[in-house]
């Protein structure tokens, strides 16, 4: 039996995405106001693309105002105040806010430029109060796009700034107190502060990357991603986990979001998963897990991964080899979950009317070729700048081959103006992480926290090992708190300012600590009790929020163990590539055993189902697999060898396999 509607699969991701704005709470605003916000958008992209081939005549800083005064009034424009603000148009506050920020990030460029930078240490009164109008504007902009916890700790920030001399002078986080003078300087006119690196990166490599991914949906890369995953697993029990899981790599490329990925996914993949057998929970489980590996995944990572590039002063290709082994490993044990779980459930063969995969790579398949485009790009020495702005010309021309998507030159301006809306958020997220960014280096904080964690993790562990390893348990927990309550990239940012150099201290280099927090700052979107993906997810296929969650983390376990695996133990660095090509391949196919040893434990079968014993053996199999030294894995391939072993047994004397128990879907 066929099921045509599933032809249109790729057609109805496709209309998903598009709607992402309307989705994260953004207006939808029609007639001459929508126009002119359509083109002020469109101009802001230009405007980003410009610079990377005519950077602003005064520098970074300039670039990074006259950027700011675009994307500001913008948000305020599409976000309403409260939820009950008019979603057709904006107010007159609304107007007055944009006009305002635009005027106050504009105010260093229309007063003279080099005066400003002259003013550096010593900020005049106007400076002053221009400095804290923008902080009041970014506090605004932030609470409309992402909620007021990061406001909140951005202000605790100040006030620690300012107040620190009134703290305890015994205490490690006393420090002598800083006047509004010192602090509006640091903010506004250093490079540390709203026009830093954060800033930096979302208005040069987000907007860029935003910008292509608009423009492969335009293109129907959406459409064509999803009919090819249909279309690569037709038939067998597993094929519907599959699909989901090769759909939600590949559409992460374009929606640059694992929440909007398991989303845009979840409304045509659940029917298919539910025909199938899969349990909502199950399919909740799958469906965020697969969203959420889209932003770990090269080759267009989660915005974090820009951060990472800056501040280790790397090539983006340098981060993206970074994350090779890894996501290997994340995907790996998805699939074998997924294999698992539709034997334990009792999953059956849904067929689906799709064109052939052949059909759809030689009739399409040129929407890899962008893809490809940007790695042949960095790998030829090309910034990532100018590697996706040719990506994404390219892209463009190609749209010509398939006349139902060509780029006409009102799509054009459609998916630019969609680049540019789709990094508001991020834009105004990372300007006033600038402010968490400048204190903490303004006070050392940084620092102090760094020695408080690290004697933290001395006073529950005296060897050197067991010190590193609770200081990581303890650094892993402190991001993902963080990530339940801010975005990803700020969590990131906070992070890696504040416990970075906890880690870095203990002996861990700096790429094994960056990348270290940014896997727990993403799965931080999978993390109880807020998991943002996996609620999403549960939302589309009814399961209980709860269970999902837990699902979710059965799927996604390698990505929390695998970042200890490269932090702890020296031979952990050839998973980042930091290593000889041998000792990678080693300690990638080790990996891939602890992966499978973690699989059959939370998935609980083999042949058939795994009973207690073997599960139980299992546990420390891929715990002294992923320690990666030479004594742990032979003692972890004997785990795994016993535990395979009795379970053969077990299986050969029974007449008959265990029969599964189908749910009904």
């Amino acid at each position: 039996m066929t099921d045509p509607a599933k032809s249109e699969a790729g057609d109805a991701v496709a209309a998903r995405l598009a709607e992402s704005d309307e989705e994260r709470g953004a207006r939808h605003l029609t007639g001459r106001v929508g126009a002119a916000v359509t083109a002020g958008a469109a101009l802001l992209s230009l405007y980003a693309i410009l610079q990377v081939f005519r950077p602003a005549a005064d520098g970074v800083q300039a670039y990074l105002s006259i950027f700011l005064a675009g994307a500001l009034p913008l948000t305020f424009l599409l976000f309403g105040a409260r939820k009950g603000s008019p979603r057709g148009r904006p107010s007159v506050v609304d107007w007055m806010l944009a006009v305002a920020s635009a005027l106050v990030c504009l105010y260093p460029v229309l007063t003279g430029f080099d005066g400003f930078l002259d003013r550096q240490g010593l900020p005049n009164g106007t400076d002053q109060l221009a400095a804290l109008a923008l902080l009041a504007f970014l506090v605004e902009a932030t609470r409309r796009t992402t909620g007021w916890v990061l406001p909140v700790i951005a202000g605790l920030f100040l006030v620690y700034g300012y107040f620190g001399s009134e703290l305890p002078q015994d205490w490690s986080l006393a420090h002598k107190g800083f006047e509004v003078q010192q602090i509006a300087n640091s903010l506004y006119m250093g490079t540390s502060g709203f026009f830093g690196t954060p800033l930096d990166v979302a208005a040069s490599y987000i907007v860029l990357f935003t910008i292509y991914g608009a423009v492969l949906n335009v293109t129907g890369a959406g459409k064509f991603f999803v009919d090819l995953s249909f279309a690569a697993f037709r038939r067998s029990a597993a094929a519907p986990g599959r699909t989901v899981t090769l759909a939600g790599f590949l559409l992460g490329t374009v929606s640059g979001s694992g929440a909007a990925t398991a989303v845009s996914l979840g409304s045509v993949t659940w029917p298919i998963l539910k025909r199938a057998g899969y349990p909502p929970e199950q399919g909740a489980g799958v469906l965020a897990a697969a969203g959420i590996g889209a932003i770990l995944s090269p080759p267009t990572l989660g915005a974090a991964a820009f951060i990472i590039a800056e501040f280790l002063s790397e090539s983006y290709l340098t981060v993206l080899l970074y994350a090779t082994v890894p996501t290997i490993l994340y995907y790996l044990g998805i699939v074998l979950a997924v294999e698992m779980d539709a034997r334990r459930h009792g999953a059956r063969e849904v067929e689906l009317d799709t064109p052939s995969a052949g059909r759809l790579l030689l009739r399409l398949g040129y929407h890899f070729l962008s893809l490809i485009a940007i790695i042949a790009f960095l790998a030829l020495g090309l910034s990532a700048f100018r590697a996706v702005v040719y990506a994404t010309a390219l892209a463009l021309v190609l749209s010509f081959l398939d006349p139902a998507h060509r780029i006409t030159p009102k799509r054009l301006v459609e998916a630019l103006s969609a680049g540019a809306r789709g990094a508001l958020a991020v834009v105004a997220t990372c300007a006033i992480a600038g402010v968490i960014v400048s204190v903490t280096t303004l006070t050392g904080l940084g620092l102090n926290l760094a020695a408080i964690i690290v004697d933290a993790g001395a006073a529950l562990g005296s060897s050197e090992t067991v010190r590193l390893m609770f200081t990581c348990l303890l650094a892993a927990g402190a991001v993902t708190l963080l990530g339940l309550a801010v975005p990803v990239t700020a969590s990131f940012i906070i992070a890696a300012v504040v416990i970075g150099p906890a880690l870095t201290r203990l002996g861990v280099t700096k790429p094994e600590a960056y990348m270290f927090i940014f896997y727990y700052a993403v799965l931080s979107e999978v993390s109880p009790p807020t998991a943002l993906a996996a609620m999403a997810a549960s939302a589309i296929t009814g399961g209980d929020a709860v269970r999902s969650m837990m699902q979710t983390l059965k799927y996604a376990l390698p990505a929390f163990l695998v970042p200890f695996a490269f932090v702890l133990t020296d031979n952990g660095a050839a998973l980042l590539g930091e290593a000889s090509v041998p000792g990678v391949v080693a300690a990638t196919a080790i990996s891939a055993l602890a992966v499978f040893a973690l699989a059959i434990v939370t998935g609980g079968w083999l042949r058939g189902p795994a009973g207690l014993v073997e599960r139980v053996l299992c546990v420390p199999a891929a715990l002294l697999l992923l320690y990666l030294e030479p004594v742990t894995v032979g003692i972890g391939l004997a785990c795994l060898a016993v535990a395979i072993a009795i379970h053969l047994v077990r299986y050969s004397r029974s007449s008959t396999s265990v029969p599964a128990n189908p749910v009904s879907p």
